[in-house]
């Protein structure tokens, strides 16, 4: 044996050794715990193939020499046997396809017990919890609740004090801007997943345009003009989003913020992303809560 090889025995050796050590030490269960038993069986395996290799073809590589029939092709006169594929390199490649299907659906099974399946049992717990607990809270917890969640997930964009870090972003002191409700007049909207569908673009144009924008930009009061007829029959009469079934052209809404938070929408520093999943009914009547209070 060369020095190489010695080394890597004696390296080996020292994983085995330094494994059965730590078992040892730490009482880790390997008869009853089959994780436990394979990894520690890893860990053994891999210190002894490493010495296996190292005595094997570390020789061998001094000794052999290539034999057999050239390929044609060649590359800088640099060229390929066309020999079999190693058994040594094929079996081994079989055997470690084997073992992962077994270790994935058997030994290991996707799904068994992971440190993330966990927290995400405990996150669901502790959310039903917090349901159970808030479920009437009054109006004064529901905005404090909403501006805790507003200062964390929504004013990196949309400001401390809900501003739109000036046009960058939606001002949530008001509804809408008059040039807001003319670009969605002339391009319509689609973003929001509303029962009553896609607002289609152009529904008004020139004067008409103008009295719709100017009165859902001062707030929706008093009598609508008439050319707000043809969007009543989605936004309803009085621009209050029909019952949910169109967006709410006069304040942030529960179902307007629902509907934003789940798909996202498109803005002028970029698309917000959707917030799906993020937030407990709860959350989301605090949030909305507190950004009506901003409006206010």
């Amino acid at each position: 044996m060369n020095s190489i090889q010695i080394k890597a025995l004696g390296f080996a050796a020292i994983l085995i050794i330094a494994t059965i050590v730590v078992v040892t030490k730490m009482n880790i269960d390997v008869i009853h715990d089959s994780v436990n038993a394979i990894t520690i069986g890893g860990a053994i395996a891999i210190a002894t193939l490493t010495a296996a290799v190292a005595f094997k073809y570390i020789g061998q590589m001094k000794t052999d020499t290539a034999s057999g029939e050239l390929s044609e092709d060649n590359w800088d006169g640099i060229g390929e046997y066309k020999n079999e594929l190693p058994s040594g390199w094929a079996y081994t490649f079989l055997a470690v396809f084997l073992w992962s299907m077994w270790y994935g659906l058997i030994g290991y099974p996707v799904w068994s017990y992971s440190q993330i399946g966990e927290y995400n049992e405990e996150v669901k717990a502790y959310q039903k919890k917090f349901e159970e607990v808030h479920k009437n809270a009054d109006k004064e917890t529901l905005q404090q609740m909403g501006e805790s969640i507003f200062l964390v997930q929504c004013a990196p964009c949309h400001g401390n004090t809900g501003d739109g870090l000036s046009g960058k972003a939606q001002d949530f002191t008001k509804r809408m801007t008059k040039a807001q409700v003319l670009a969605v007049i002339k391009n319509g909207q689609n973003q929001l997943g509303y029962p009553m569908g896609a607002m289609p673009p152009g529904m008004a144009s020139g004067e008409a345009a103008e009295k719709v924008a100017e009165w859902i930009a001062n707030g929706a009061k008093g009598t609508p003009p008439a050319e707000f007829a043809v969007c009543a029959s989605c936004h309803g009469a009085d621009g209050k989003g029909n019952n949910g079934m169109a967006p709410n052209l006069t304040t942030y809404d529960l179902p307007l913020v629902q509907h934003v938070l789940e798909h996202g929408k498109k803005g002028i520093i970029g698309t917000m992303p959707a917030f799906k999943g993020r937030f407990t009914p709860v959350q989301e009547k605090a949030l909305a809560t507190y950004i009506q209070s901003l409006a206010n």
